[in-house]
């Protein structure tokens, strides 16, 4: 399927049939707008998709998101969102807020958005909010809306920043809160997680393809690395690569104690390329070298 692109705020708000508000951001009613053919889009902006009514199925990447009530969605610039069949008879109800990269520049906001990870989720790791929350968010929508109808002066750039810093700043609170609320669906992708480990460690993969990164096991297991990373971080306390590096040491450990292998073939045989750097985590991670280690144990 063809990608289209699309790169300016106008251009989009002119496809949808909707006023541009303002050249470098927006908001777009869904009540109002036309539907976008399907067809893969590359936005040239930022978007953050409302949507309260299931209307039909969006992908991103190779992921496929049918909207569920009451979600948001997370889009960054370059990023290929496509869009396909809408339910018949259903019109989607919600809000669109698209902002270029060009309104942020030098503002303090600009210098923190890669903080807000969820920009780089998959569509399928929208978050779902309770009917608080989404009048919460109705209400951000609308004083930001309301910001950019009225003459644009000095104040108007300063005022709409804090208040979208302030729209992300709760989206993270309530990730946070869908971290914990969803905790049975985590421990799932935890208990994956360990398999995933264990059964790559027992292959021929660390040999073939070396150790596992974090952007080798998010794919696997059908998640962002972002919201991986995310999710393992909430669910352990530690990070997805410090999770991999520990189940790394305590195979180490198993290993070293069978004195027919040399330190280098364990090493290889656990996924790196070069001895010194086995060497070089485990004394990290233990606080001895492997040879102390062998000949302490």
């Amino acid at each position: 399927m063809e990608i289209k692109k699309i790169k300016s705020v106008g251009e989009y708000s002119q496809l949808r049939g909707a006023e541009t508000l303002h050249p470098l951001i927006n908001i777009l009613d869904y009540q109002d707008l036309k539907f976008l053919e399907p067809a893969s889009y590359n936005f040239g902006f930022f978007c953050i998709f409302l949507k309260e009514t299931k209307c039909g199925d969006l992908k991103y990447g190779k992921e496929t998101y049918d909207y569920q009530e009451k979600s948001m969605v997370f889009v960054a610039p370059g990023q290929i969102l496509t869009v396909e069949n809408y339910l018949p008879g259903i019109k989607p109800e919600g809000k669109v807020l698209i902002v270029h990269p060009d309104f942020l520049r030098g503002t303090a906001l600009s210098s923190i958005l890669t903080d807000y990870n969820f920009f780089s989720y998959s569509i399928n790791e929208a978050l779902h909010l309770s009917n608080k929350e989404i009048e919460m968010v109705l209400n951000m929508f609308k004083t930001i809306e309301d910001e950019l109808k009225r003459n644009i002066d000095k104040h108007t750039k300063t005022l709409v920043i804090s208040h979208l810093q302030l729209l992300l700043n709760y989206s993270t609170r309530f990730y946070e809160r869908q971290f914990i609320t969803r905790e049975h669906v985590n421990k799932s992708v935890l208990e994956k997680f360990e398999r995933l480990l264990n059964n790559y460690f027992s292959s021929s993969d660390p040999k073939n393809i070396g150790l596992p990164t974090v952007a080798y096991c998010a794919e696997k297991l059908h998640l962002s690395a972002n919201y991986f990373g995310d999710l393992i971080k909430k669910e352990t306390g530690i990070s997805a690569l410090e999770y991999i590096q520990g189940k790394i040491i305590d195979l180490a450990k198993e290993k070293i104690f069978d004195t027919s292998k040399s330190l280098s073939e364990i090493a290889y045989e656990l996924g790196f390329k070069y001895p010194q750097h086995f060497t070089r985590l485990f004394k990290q991670q233990v606080g001895q070298t492997p040879v102390e280690y062998r000949s302490l144990n």
